[in-house]
C-alpha cells in the first residue's frame, strides 16, 4: 500500500481534530504573547498613616495589602508618619508587610515628619526603606501601656524583647542591627542621612517625593523577606490611592486624647443629667455611647489608671451634688479631681499624646459651668416652698370662724378649706382674727394669731 492511499484512510474527523486542536493552543497561547508585547502598565498602591499605630491602622493597612495582593499589583507603598504606637499593632503589621506577595515599600515623609518608635520598627521590616529629606526615624524604647513609668526590672525586660525583635527585622533585612538595637536600647534616632550613610545603612533610599521614589525604585531589585529577589517595575505607573473606610476613619479619630476626653466628659455629663432628671432618656442614651467609645478609645491609647480613676471619681462627687447639695462643695471638688486626672490621664513623652493646659483648662471650665447651673437649679428646688401636705400647710395664713379660747379648739378657714383648730396657750383667738399655722397633728391645726384684732369673718 503507498503512503498516499494511506493517507486517504486516515478519517477526516482526526484531520480536523488536529486543526482544532492546534487552533485552541494558539488561543492560549496569544493574550500572553499580546500581553508581553504591550508590557502594560505597573499598579502600585499607595496608602498613607497619620496617625498612632493601633489595631485600627493595623486592620487599615491589611486590607490594603490583601487588595494589592488580589490586584496582582507591583508594588505597595505605604507613607508613614507617626509619633509610635501599640507594640503588638506593629507586630500585627510587621507580620502582613513579610506575608504580603507585593513587594512593600515603607516611605517616611513628607519632609518634616517622622517615624518614631512603632513607626521605626515598621520602617526596617519593609522590603524597601525610603526617607524623604528632613526626616528621622528611632527613639524606639518601648513605654508602659498605662503611660506610667516601670520599675528597672519592667522596663529592662520590655526593652530587651523590643531590642530582640528590631534585631531580627534588621538582621533579615540586611540592614545596621547595631543601631537598630540601639534605637531601642538608648532611644537613638537618625536623620535620612545617618541612615542611609550608616554601613551597613539603616534604610535603602532618599526621595523627595513620590514620583521621585517611582522613578529611582524602577528596575531595581528588591530582595524579599525569603530571600528572592524580584525586580520592580515602576516606569509610568498607574497609582492606586487606598483610603480607609468610613468605620476606619471614625475609629481612627476616636483614638485621640483630646476626642477621648471630650467622649468621656460628654458621657459623664450626659448620664449626670439622666440621674438628675430621670425618664429624660436623650442624655442618658448620648451620654452611654459617649462612654462606650471614651473607653474604647482608652484601649488603644496609653492611659494612666491612676488619672482615669481620677476623673471617674470626679465625676462620682459630680453625681452626689445632684442628689445630695452641698451648696457646690462636692461639685467644685469633682471639677479639681477631674483637672488632675486630665493632666495625669495621657503620660507620654510624645508630644501628640498630651493634652495640654488650654485644652484641659477650657474643658473642665465648660463642664464646671454646666454643673453649676445644674446644682444652682437644685438648690433652688430645695428652697421651693412646699404647697401640699403637712409642710404646705405650715405658717399659712388664714381667719377664725369660731372665737377660740387660749389652749382651746375652734374652727379656722384657710386655703379655702374649714378645719378644725387648736389656738395657742399663750392669747385667746376672736372670730374674724388672722391666724397663722403653726404646727399639723393629724386633722387638727395649731394656729396663733398675727395682726391685729378683727372683728371680720372673712377669710384671707
Amino acid at each position: 500500500m503507498s503512503i498516499s492511499q494511506a493517507r486517504r484512510r486516515i478519517p477526516r474527523v482526526f484531520r480536523w481534530g488536529a486543526a482544532v486542536w492546534m487552533l485552541m493552543l494558539m488561543a492560549a497561547a496569544w493574550p500572553g504573547a499580546q500581553e508581553e508585547e504591550a508590557g502594560g502598565r505597573p499598579v502600585v498602591y499607595a496608602t498613607e498613616v497619620e496617625a498612632l499605630i493601633h489595631p485600627v491602622s493595623a486592620e487599615y493597612i491589611g486590607q490594603t495589602l490583601d487588595e494589592a495582593d488580589r490586584a496582582g499589583a507591583d508594588l505597595v507603598v505605604l507613607i508613614l508618619r507617626t509619633p509610635g504606637g501599640l507594640v503588638d499593632s506593629t507586630r500585627e503589621i510587621n507580620t502582613r508587610i513579610i506575608e504580603a506577595e507585593t513587594p512593600v515599600v515603607v516611605y517616611v515623609g513628607p519632609s518634616g515628619t517622622r517615624a518614631a518608635s512603632a513607626g521605626f520598627l515598621i520602617t526596617i521590616a519593609a522590603d524597601v526603606a525610603v526617607m524623604a529629606p528632613g526626616t528621622h526615624i528611632g527613639a524606639a524604647h518601648p513605654v508602659s501601656g498605662t503611660g506610667s513609668e516601670m520599675d528597672d526590672a519592667a522596663s529592662q525586660k520590655a526593652a530587651s524583647d523590643v531590642a530582640a525583635y528590631a534585631r531580627s527585622l534588621a538582621s533579615q533585612r540586611q540592614r545596621n542591627v547595631e543601631l537598630a538595637e540601639k534605637a531601642v536600647t538608648e532611644s537613638l534616632s537618625f536623620t535620612e542621612r545617618e541612615a542611609l550613610e550608616a554601613e551597613p545603612p539603616l534604610i535603602d533610599l532618599i526621595a523627595s517625593d513620590l514620583d521621585d521614589l517611582l522613578e529611582q525604585l524602577d528596575g531595581r531589585e528588591v530582595r524579599r523577606w525569603d530571600g528572592s529577589v524580584e525586580v520592580v517595575r515602576t516606569a509610568d505607573a498607574e497609582i492606586e490611592t487606598v483610603a480607609m473606610s468610613w468605620r476606619q476613619r471614625l475609629l481612627s479619630a476616636i483614638a485621640h486624647p483630646q476626642i477621648a476626653v471630650l467622649l468621656f466628659s460628654l458621657g459623664s455629663l450626659g448620664l449626670t443629667i439622666e440621674l438628675w432628671n430621670p425618664g429624660a432618656a436623650v442624655p442618658g442614651i448620648v451620654g452611654a455611647v459617649c462612654l462606650l467609645l471614651a473607653f474604647f478609645a482608652f484601649q488603644i491609647l496609653p492611659i494612666n489608671y491612676v488619672g482615669l480613676l481620677l476623673i471617674l471619681f470626679g465625676m462620682v462627687l459630680l453625681v452626689i451634688e445632684m442628689f445630695t447639695p452641698t451648696y457646690g462643695l462636692l461639685a467644685v471638688s469633682g471639677i479639681v479631681s477631674m483637672l488632675f486626672g486630665a493632666v495625669m490621664l495621657f503620660d507620654s513623652p510624645a508630644p501628640e499624646m498630651q493634652l495640654g493646659w488650654p485644652f484641659i483648662v477650657s474643658t473642665m471650665l465648660a463642664l464646671a459651668l454646666v454643673t453649676g447651673v445644674l446644682a444652682r437649679l437644685g438648690i433652688k428646688a430645695h428652697q421651693v416652698r412646699a404647697v401640699t401636705g403637712v409642710d404646705g400647710m405650715v405658717n399659712r395664713e388664714g381667719r377664725a370662724i369660731d372665737p377660740i379660747p387660749a389652749g382651746g379648739r375652734g374652727r379656722v378657714s384657710t386655703r379655702g378649706e374649714i378645719w378644725t383648730a387648736a389656738a395657742a396657750p399663750d392669747a385667746d383667738i376672736a372670730g374674724g382674727d388672722p391666724v397663722q399655722v403653726v404646727a399639723v397633728q393629724g386633722m387638727v391645726l395649731t394656729v396663733r394669731r398675727v395682726g391685729p384684732p378683727s372683728e371680720e369673718g372673712s377669710e384671707s
